[in-house]
């Protein structure tokens, strides 16, 4: 039984309210259970250095999680400086949202997608990618209303989901106390068609079976097309 009682293939409920900046061109605030991301995204006039003069735009995503996001106070990474695991979260949120967007489309223009974990209780940096793609697309939208494309820019959706393998079992969207003992941590990202975009999977004990990757894989797809629905009927509210 899973500490949380949810049967193997359950996801936690997630609810993604939009609009919730009234500065940024796109926003929303992402919950999966008890894990809550806020997502922003701005618009800037310029990329950086080695684009300028291409005719290609850029988009990139900052992460950070707010001191008592967990159950003990961090230190702001303001003053500590950003961690490794920060480091590699916000380049992996960039190459996630990159990989669903025509970059030449978009034209000489950044969009920053910033995500800041208000509450952690697993599975942020899934949510920071699934709440993102929303934020990114009301930026999108932003632009396209006041004529600034010529031809959208977005190609799909892509969202993101953990899975593992917990008590020897393979189970699908671990919260912090699944994700703390489980003998395998697995991140699946996945565009709405379906391709493959990035999988993270580590075994923290023995290493887990062809079959048991199997496994996750097909309750990351499952998972996957529930979080394609829900940003789909967020953008529609919007």
């Amino acid at each position: 039984m899973r500490p949380s009682g949810r049967k193997p293939d359950e996801m936690r409920p997630v609810a993604i309210e939009t609009g919730v900046s009234r500065h940024a061109e796109g926003s929303c605030l992402i919950s999966v259970g008890e894990t809550k991301v806020l997502c922003t995204a701005s618009l800037e006039e310029n990329v950086p250095g080695w684009l300028r003069g291409l005719g290609r735009g850029w988009v990139t995503a900052e992460y950070g999680m707010l001191p008592r996001a967990t159950g003990s106070r961090m230190r702001r990474e303001a003053k500590s400086g950003q961690s490794g695991r920060t480091q590699e979260i916000q380049r992996l949120i960039g190459r996630s949202l990159r990989a669903v967007v025509d970059l030449e489309a978009l034209g000489e223009r950044s969009i920053v997608i910033d995500c800041d974990v208000l509450q952690a209780d697993g599975g942020t940096r899934c949510a920071s990618i699934t709440g993102g793609w929303v934020a990114l697309k009301q930026c999108i939208d932003w632009m396209k209303a006041r004529d600034m494309l010529e031809s959208d820019p977005l190609k799909d959706h892509v969202a993101a989901i953990s899975c593992g393998v917990y008590g020897g079992q393979v189970i699908l969207d671990l919260d912090y106390a699944e994700d703390s003992e489980a003998e395998t941590d697995a991140n699946f990202v996945i565009t709405g068609a379906g391709g493959l975009v990035e999988i993270q999977a580590t075994a923290e004990e023995d290493p887990f079976t062809e079959e048991q990757f199997g496994e996750m894989l097909k309750f990351a797809r499952a998972g996957i097309t529930a979080l394609v629905q829900a940003q789909k009927q967020a953008v529609e509210s919007a």
